[in-house]
């Protein structure tokens, strides 16, 4: 079993920044790929970032430039590095783990555990 737990989440203006964070616990983290998801009221939960074991990274189109995925192992955490926010970006937003191979996973089935989220709200 693993704990995962986000935090980050808030209120912000449109061309703001806000980093998200999500603390793992319960299994060595260091070797398995991690992703953000997000849900937008009345949508369904769509990918917006993974990354490997070995820190290689991907997105979504609508958050490349602005997003940037990273993991710190010695902390068992990942982080969400999120600039330049806009209005469709409000979100609750979610971490994944994978524990398969540990390469980029993009859909929600590859993922085994998930957090509870992180309300991101982004106003114009």
């Amino acid at each position: 079993q693993m704990l995962l737990v986000e935090s980050g989440g808030g209120l912000v203006q449109a061309g703001d920044s806000l980093r998200l964070s999500c603390a793992a616990s319960g299994r060595t983290f260091s070797s398995y790929a991690m992703g953000w998801f997000r849900q937008a009221p009345g949508k369904e939960r769509e990918f917006v970032a993974a990354i490997s074991w070995n820190s290689n990274t991907y997105y979504t189109d609508s958050v490349k430039g602005r997003f940037t995925i990273s993991r710190d192992s010695a902390k068992n955490t990942v982080y969400l590095q999120m600039n330049s926010l806009k209005p469709e970006d409000t979100a609750v937003y979610y971490c994944a783990v994978s524990v398969g191979n540990g390469g980029i996973r993009r859909q929600e089935y590859e993922y085994d555990y998930w957090g509870q989220g992180t309300q991101v709200t982004v106003s114009s």
